[in-house]
């Protein structure tokens, strides 16, 4: 059965201020691997797994953004906030795009295009995708129940009861869990907190409504947040998705 989710949003409104030398000039989703920039790669996976519309949510330097409009279906949507506001306000200003069930990407990861395919043959409507221990600093532990069902996330994982995988910073999610993520948001908006983040949202999502949790063991896949991840994309994971 093909999956009915054709659209894609993807967060891209940080100023990936950990990697100084690589984001002086361009979005960190513009960093290249092998000659590739991480959010051409990403988008060029969604376009051959069968997504028709990439929605960006931009920020810093957006014009970087304006000019994929010359190659690829992505409209941009951009958060003048982005700044002094998390991820989830870049998600909550755009909301108004999304209009079918959606994928919701990092614009900094590499990863193996199979984890697109994990989740779409999955029925399931709200699913987070997390892999296997990684060990690469900076990870978001998540805590879900005996039957995968999302309980709690945090870096912090001495505040957690057990660890069921790591975030991986690809999620498909229902318009409704949407709305329940954007309800969530407004509470803590309206108390002027805008630097809430999605994962935030997601948890505060999933005491009203189950949200699963798919983990994929020895999924190949990274986040791209300072000079250290960079080089653990480069040495260890680039090589081992090289030619897909």
């Amino acid at each position: 059965m093909k999956s009915q989710v054709k659209t894609a949003v993807i967060l891209a409104a940080g100023m990936g201020s950990r990697l100084k030398d690589h984001t002086e000039d361009q979005p960190k989703g513009f960093i290249e691997i092998d000659g590739q920039s991480l959010i051409e790669r990403s988008m060029k996976s969604l376009l051959r797994t069968g997504f028709t519309e990439i929605i960006i949510g931009t920020g810093y330097l957006h014009d970087h953004f304006e000019l994929l409009k010359q190659k690829y279906p992505v409209t941009t949507f951009r958060s003048v906030d982005y700044s002094t506001t998390g991820s989830m306000y870049t998600l909550y200003v755009l909301r108004h795009l999304i209009k079918s069930p959606f994928l919701l990407l990092e614009s900094d990861l590499l990863y193996d295009p199979a984890a697109l395919v994990f989740l779409l043959e999955d029925p399931l409507e709200d699913i987070i995708l997390a892999s296997g221990a990684t060990n690469s600093g900076d990870e978001v532990f998540i805590q879900a129940t005996a039957d995968n069902k999302l309980q709690q996330m945090s870096k912090d994982r001495n505040i957690l009861k057990h660890i069921s995988g790591e975030l991986v910073g690809i999620t498909k999610l229902s318009v409704a869990t949407l709305a329940r993520m954007c309800a969530f948001s407004e509470t803590h908006y309206n108390k002027g907190n805008r630097m809430l983040h999605y994962e935030d949202a997601l948890v505060g999502a999933a005491a009203l409504h189950p949200i699963h949790v798919k983990v994929v063991e020895d999924l190949a896949w990274c986040e791209i947040d300072d000079d250290n991840h960079l080089s653990r994309a480069l040495n260890l994971i680039y090589p081992k998705l090289k030619g897909k």
